[in-house]
């Protein structure tokens, strides 16, 4: 009895730490006004996203042509005006939003995930695992990140998937080496030593022990890549090697209304400023996230 008490006891206590260390870090989070704006625009893009199929209709409202109302400048009638094919632009950035978040979301899912296997397994076993590793990020991070999404997608086609793919590529490097120095000190601490005295499996230790405790920086560093991919993600499409017309990804709408940019401005204007409000409010997330998960950055 003695021994389980003082075990439920033990367990509170790592509880009770656990919700006071994520209560601080909310609390520095919220102190931030630029993160707490950029949070909330966040949350309006994805509320944005999620609901637009309720109230939209894709075949309908987004891609549906109607020839006789082109190039309508902003009214009532059409908030941010119509586009060369007579499609509601306010629809188009609304469903773009939809595009562009998921498409991020999934990228940096998926980076995240072999960034911090490749990272652990560097960071964990050292010596010629580590330098194998790290030598072939080193070659990927060596290229310029839209120069190489570009060759990927020119050479593999155009396509979301090949985008994706092709972003995936060029986010990994950053998340290897950001997860290989996270878990360089923990390595070696005697907690470890213990997982390993008890012969614990490196798997339990990197999934149980390792990964948890490094994963501060990484929110951080998925957070900003998430504006970075957005970007990469337009970037590609107004070239013609992302997303293809129809679909209403916002860097197809600026290729497209390149054209009419002198006489429709709007057409340019309203899918810019989505694109910017989704970058600004994720890098302000994450420099308020920085800032709250380790204070003495801020000081």
């Amino acid at each position: 009895m003695g021994k389980e008490k003082k075990t439920a006891e033990s367990t509170d206590r790592n509880q009770y730490k656990k919700r006071s260390q994520l209560g601080a870090i909310c609390r520095r989070f919220a102190k931030s006004k630029t993160a707490m704006a950029g949070l909330i625009v966040l949350l309006i893009l994805v509320a944005v996203a999620v609901l637009c199929p309720l109230f939209l209709s894709y075949s309908d409202d987004v891609i549906k042509q109607n020839m006789r109302e082109r190039l309508q400048a902003p009214s009532l009638a059409h908030l941010f005006g119509t586009d060369q094919y007579g499609r509601d632009v306010l629809y188009r950035v609304i469903w773009g939003t939809r595009i562009s978040l998921s498409a991020s979301l999934v990228i940096i899912a998926i980076a995240t995930v072999f960034g911090a296997l490749f990272g652990a397994i560097a960071a964990y076993y050292g010596g010629m695992v580590d330098n194998v590793i790290m030598r072939i990020m080193d070659i990927f991070y060596a290229l310029p990140f839209n120069l190489m999404a570009i060759c990927i997608v020119a050479s593999l086609g155009n396509g979301m998937l090949n985008l994706g793919a092709a972003c995936v590529i060029g986010v990994i490097p950053g998340f290897t080496r950001i997860f290989r120095s996270a878990i360089m000190p923990i390595r070696n601490q005697e907690y470890i030593e213990a997982a390993k005295a008890c012969n614990t499996s490196d798997l339990r230790i990197l999934t149980k022990h390792i990964l948890p405790n490094a994963l501060g920086p990484i929110i951080v560093q998925a957070t900003l890549n998430l504006a970075i991919t957005i970007l990469a993600i337009a970037g590609l499409s107004y070239i013609g090697l992302g997303v293809e017309a129809p679909i209403p990804e916002w860097g197809t709408m600026l290729s497209d209304g390149r054209e009419y940019m002198r006489n429709c401005p709007y057409l340019v204007i309203f899918p810019g400023i989505a694109i910017m409000l989704a970058a600004m409010s994720l890098n302000l997330i994450g420099d308020g996230l920085r800032d709250a998960l380790d204070p003495k950055l801020k000081n």
